[in-house]
C-alpha cells in the first residue's frame, strides 16, 4: 500500500508540471520536511525569453510600512536548468537573485527560515512574519515564502501546500482541490498570492455568513486557552453592525480572521494585526477570553473595514504594488484613518458603545496624536515619507487618521443636511474605482470634491494637505458637543524617559533608550541610556507584563517614598553588573483627560447633525 501511495504521488507532480503550459509558476511549499525550523520551497517557472532575470523577494509588504527584507531568510538557493542541471546566479542583494542563460531555467530551490525566532536585528512584527513549529503550526504569510521574476508579477501562480496528516489551512482563499497530502491553490498573479495568508494547524474554526460572505476564523492557542467559537461569539455582533454600516452586501465572497495567541512575548516585541484584502493576521498573548474581549473586537473591527480600503479604494500605488522599491502613497489618511474612525463609529451608531464611550476613545485620540506626534505635520507628507523621514510619526494614522474622518464625517453631514456623510461617500468611491481599477494620488481629494461640496477642497486642503491643527471643538461644536475646561492632577512619575524591549538578547528586557526630556526623578535615580530594568522596590519587570508592574508601583507610591530599582548595566569591557538606582517617589502635574459632553442646550440643527452622525 506505501508503494502504490507514492506511485501515485509521483505521477499526480507530473502531471501537475506537464499541465503549467508554459504560463504559470507552480510553487510548492513542504511543511512535511522541517529541518531547523526550515522548509523547503520549490518553484517552477513560465517560459523565459529574457537572457538573464532577477528573481526577487520581498523588500517591503503592503500594510506593513516598514522594510523587513524577506530575502534575509532563505538559505541554500540553487537554480536548474530544464534538464534538471544546476545554473550559475548570483545575489544582487539580500532579496534579489540574478540568474543568468535564464531562458533554459526550470526550477530554483531553496529553505526558508521563519521570522518568529529569528535573532536577526530589524524583527519582523509577528502578523506579518512566519511561523514554523513542526507539528503545531505553520503562520505561512506566503510572501515571506515565494518571491517573482522581475518584470513577471502578473504571471499565474499554481501554489501547493504540502501537508502534515490532519492539517488544515484556514485561509481567505478556496483551494482548487484538496486531499489528505496537499492543498492546492490558483492565484491570478503575485499580488494575489502575496495576499493570501494561511493558517496551517489542526483545525479549530467557525463560520458565519455576513452580508452574503462566508466570514471564517481559524485559531492555534497552544495551551487551548482560546477557541475559535469563542471569538465568533465576541465579534458576532460588530460583524452584523458593520454588514448594516456597509449597506448589507459586503465586496467579497471569503473572509478569513487567522489568530495566533502565544504564551510568550514574540521577537518584534508587539502585539496586534496586519490586514489583507479580504483576511487579517493577529498575534495576541493567550490569555483567557474575557481578559482580551475589548481589545479584540476593537482590532477586529478596524481589519474587517479593510475590505473597503485598500480592496475597494485604492491608489495606483497600492494596485501595482512595488516589493522591492516602493512608492508611498499620501493616502493614509484614508487606508488607515478612515478604517480606524469606522471601526469605531459603526460600534456607536448600532449601540454596542455609548456615546459616552465613542466620545472618551476620540478624546483619547486627540491626546495622544498631540502628545506624541506632530500634530501640524502635514499629513500627505506624513504618509510619502513614512518609510523613512517620518518613520516615527507613523502611529498617527491610527489617532489624527481616525480624527480627519471624524471631522470630515461631520463636515459632510453639516453640508448635507444630514443626508451624507463618510459612509456613503466610501460606498461611492467603492462603485467608482473596485478592487481592479486604482484612483490616481494626485486626483483623489478634486475627485472626493466632485462628489461632494468645494469647502470640502478646503478641508482637505487645511487638515490634511495643509499643516493646521484640527478645530476639534468647532467641529463637536456642530453637532452639539462640548469640551470640559481644562485640568491638571498630581501622579507618581518614572522620569519620562523613553523604553523598550532589548531585541540584541534572548531575554528582551525593558530597556531605557532615551532621556532626552526626562525629569528630576530620573536625574536622581541616575539612570543611564542601555539600562535593563529588572525590579522595582522588589517587583520583577522581567516576568508577566512590565508595564502593569510599572503601573501597580506608581498606583500605591506616594510622594517621598523610596525607591529602588535595580537594574543590569553594561560595563566598558562588555560585561553587565547589576546596580541599584534609589530616590525618592516625585508627583509631577499631568494634565487631566478633558471630557466631551452632549450639550443640553443644543439646537434642533446641532441635534439633527448629532442624530444622523451617532444616532444619537
Amino acid at each position: 500500500m506505501k508503494n502504490l501511495i507514492l506511485i501515485s504521488f509521483l505521477c499526480s507532480s507530473i502531471n501537475l508540471f506537464s499541465l503549467n503550459n508554459n504560463e504559470n509558476y507552480v510553487a510548492t511549499i513542504d511543511l512535511t520536511n522541517v529541518v531547523n525550523d526550515r522548509v523547503k520551497v520549490v518553484i517552477y517557472f513560465p517560459d523565459i525569453t529574457n537572457d538573464e532575470i532577477i528573481y526577487c523577494m520581498p523588500k517591503i509588504v503592503p500594510g506593513t510600512y516598514s522594510i523587513y527584507d524577506f530575502g534575509r531568510f532563505i538559505s541554500d538557493f540553487t537554480a536548474y536548468n530544464k534538464e534538471g542541471d544546476k545554473m550559475q546566479f548570483e545575489p544582487v542583494d539580500v532579496n534579489q537573485y540574478k540568474i543568468k542563460n535564464a531562458t533554459q531555467l526550470g526550477r530554483v530551490e531553496y529553505w526558508v527560515d521563519d521570522t518568529f525566532d529569528s535573532e536577526l536585528s530589524n524583527p519582523i512584527f509577528e502578523p506579518g512574519g512566519t511561523n514554523i513549529e513542526d507539528g503545531k503550526n505553520y503562520q505561512i504569510n506566503t510572501f515571506g515564502f515565494i518571491g517573482y521574476v522581475e518584470g513577471m508579477k502578473e504571471n499565474d501562480y499554481e501554489l501547493k501546500i504540502k501537508k502534515p496528516e490532519n492539517f488544515y489551512g484556514a485561509s481567505p482563499l478556496t483551494a482548487k482541490s484538496s486531499d489528505k497530502y496537499f492543498d492546492t491553490y490558483h492565484l491570478h498573479n503575485y499580488d494575489r498570492l502575496a495576499d493570501a495568508p494561511m493558517l496551517y494547524a489542526i483545525a479549530d474554526t467557525a463560520t458565519k455568513i455576513v452580508g452574503g460572505a462566508e466570514v471564517l476564523i481559524g485559531v492555534y492557542s497552544p495551551n487551548k486557552k482560546i477557541s475559535a467559537k469563542q471569538i465568533m461569539q465576541e465579534v458576532s455582533e460588530i460583524l452584523e453592525a458593520q454588514e448594516d454600516y456597509l449597506g448589507g452586501d459586503l465586496p467579497v465572497d471569503k473572509y478569513a480572521f487567522l489568530f495566533y495567541f502565544t504564551d510568550t512575548v514574540g521577537v518584534s516585541g508587539g502585539m496586534g494585526a496586519l490586514e489583507h484584502m479580504n483576511s487579517s493576521v493577529y498575534f495576541f498573548p493567550e490569555k483567557e477570553i474575557q481578559e482580551i474581549a475589548p481589545f479584540l473586537r476593537d482590532v477586529c473591527a478596524h481589519e474587517f473595514f479593510h475590505i473597503v480600503t485598500p480592496l475597494n479604494i485604492h491608489s495606483e500605488e497600492i494596485g501595482n504594488f512595488n516589493f522591492i522599491e516602493p512608492d508611498m502613497s499620501k493616502h493614509l489618511w484614508l487606508y488607515e484613518g478612515q478604517t480606524e474612525y469606522a471601526a469605531h463609529h459603526a460600534q456607536v451608531k448600532a449601540g454596542l458603545i455609548t456615546t459616552d464611550e465613542f466620545l472618551k476613545r476620540m478624546q483619547e485620540k486627540i491626546e495622544s496624536s498631540q502628545s506624541y506626534f506632530n500634530d501640524t505635520l502635514a499629513f500627505t507628507d506624513m504618509s510619502e515619507g513614512c518609510l523613512d523621514t517620518y518613520k516615527n510619526e507613523y502611529g498617527n494614522v491610527y489617532e489624527k487618521g481616525a480624527l480627519i474622518n471624524m471631522c470630515l464625517d461631520i463636515e459632510l453631514r453639516r453640508l448635507s443636511n444630514g443626508k451624507y456623510g463618510t459612509q456613503e461617500l466610501m460606498k461611492e468611491l467603492g462603485k467608482i474605482y473596485g478592487k481592479d481599477r486604482s484612483f490616481k494620488d494626485d486626483e483623489l481629494f478634486n475627485k472626493i470634491t466632485s462628489l461632494t461640496y468645494p469647502e470640502i477642497r478646503t478641508f482637505f486642503s487645511k487638515y490634511v494637505e495643509g499643516n493646521n491643527a484640527l478645530p476639534y471643538e468647532q467641529f463637536l461644536g456642530y453637532a452639539g458637543i462640548n469640551l470640559s475646561a481644562p485640568e491638571t492632577e498630581k501622579k507618581i512619575t518614572l522620569g519620562n524617559i523613553s523604553m523598550n524591549y532589548d531585541f540584541t538578547t534572548d531575554d528582551r528586557k525593558i530597556t531605557i533608550t532615551n532621556l532626552t526630556g526626562s525629569n528630576a526623578f530620573a536625574q536622581d535615580m541616575g539612570y543611564k541610556i542601555g539600562d535593563r530594568l529588572l525590579s522595582i522596590n522588589g517587583a520583577s519587570i522581567t516576568t508577566g507584563d512590565p508595564n502593569e508592574t510599572i503601573d501597580n508601583w506608581k498606583a500605591s507610591a506616594k510622594a517621598g517614598d523610596k525607591v529602588v530599582m535595580v537594574v543590569e548595566r553594561q560595563k566598558e569591557n562588555g560585561k553587565t553588573k547589576k546596580v541599584k538606582l534609589k530616590g525618592k517617589a516625585m508627583e509631577i502635574d499631568v494634565a487631566k483627560s478633558r471630557t466631551w459632553t452632549i450639550d443640553i442646550g443644543a439646537t434642533e440643527e446641532q441635534i439633527k447633525l448629532r442624530k444622523t452622525w451617532i444616532n444619537q
